[in-house]
């Protein structure tokens, strides 16, 4: 089996047992905004990392910035004023979040080009910037190939992707295991993208880092329900899964988000071939 087909399979296995989903009483399928937004501003305040050090060294010249599944900005908006970027263009599949980093981008000072939808679906109709970067993405895709070819034909010196070491949903195993007796895939991991790469002929360069600990959610309670959300759990397990939390060592405090990148990461990047 290739190591695109491998990237595939495993996650085609993260689907939620079909039992289970039809007894959930709401959608597992939750899209915490708010972390994305604190994660943004918190990353303009005081970027850290290697992804940012990354595209500053490739901004060391004025240039253009592409940022794929943008979100509220946090992989790019953190830029602006620290390194000379000419033109910002932002392309993903959430409206909302996109208004939010239009909002953000002019209040550091630089109008952005906004594309709602799906990349690599946008391509043809996104212009080729000087750096790409793409922040933890790839977890959300099975046809990698179409999707980091477009990256590099729309980077003209470097393309810098960001992704988790593991796949962040692989943090709420234990809790899959206790409430519903059920093991959960332990892959795909960031090495397993890093073959990916290698079967399409890229080698990067990689940097393998942490995130500091930060409160990703306002409150305890909130990051509470949408993990029993997650967890296809009805409102009365609320009080069973804030237990669940701290023994598996959450700090109330600082409560991070369980399933969308995770503090263990890894930064990659490459040449672009964008002309």
């Amino acid at each position: 089996m290739t190591a695109l087909h491998r990237w595939a399979d495993t996650l085609a296995a993260w689907a939620i047992p079909p039992e289970i989903l039809a007894a959930a009483p709401e959608s597992p399928w939750v899209l915490p905004r708010q972390v994305f937004e604190r994660r943004a501003d918190a990353q303009i305040a005081a970027p850290t990392g290697e992804t940012h050090a990354a595209a500053r060294a490739a901004l060391a010249e004025p240039g253009s910035v592409l940022d794929v599944g943008a979100a509220a900005g946090a992989t790019s908006l953190p830029l602006l004023g620290r390194v000379p970027v000419l033109e910002l263009t932002a392309v993903d599949a959430d409206g909302e979040l996109l208004t939010g980093f239009a909002a953000r981008a002019a209040d550091l000072g630089l109008p952005s080009t906004i594309l709602s939808g799906r990349w690599p679906d946008l391509a043809d109709e996104t212009p080729v910037a000087d750096v790409v970067l793409c922040g933890n993405v790839v977890y959300n895709l099975a046809d990698l190939a179409p999707f980091l070819h477009a990256l590099t034909t729309h980077a003209r010196r470097r393309v810098i992707v960001e992704v988790a070491a593991a796949h962040p949903l692989t943090e709420l195993n234990p809790l899959w295991r206790r409430f519903h007796d059920i093991e959960r895939p332990a892959g795909p991991t960031a090495d397993d993208f890093l073959a990916t790469l290698g079967e399409l002929g890229v080698e990067p360069t990689v940097a393998r880092w942490r995130r500091r600990p930060e409160a990703e959610y306002a409150t305890f309670a909130e990051l509470t329900d949408v993990t029993r959300r997650r967890l296809c759990l009805p409102a009365d397990t609320e009080t069973e899964v804030a237990a669940a939390l701290r023994e598996l060592g959450v700090d109330p405090a600082l409560p991070p988000d369980l399933g969308s990148s995770g503090r263990e990461l890894v930064t990659v990047s490459w040449p672009g071939r964008g002309v």
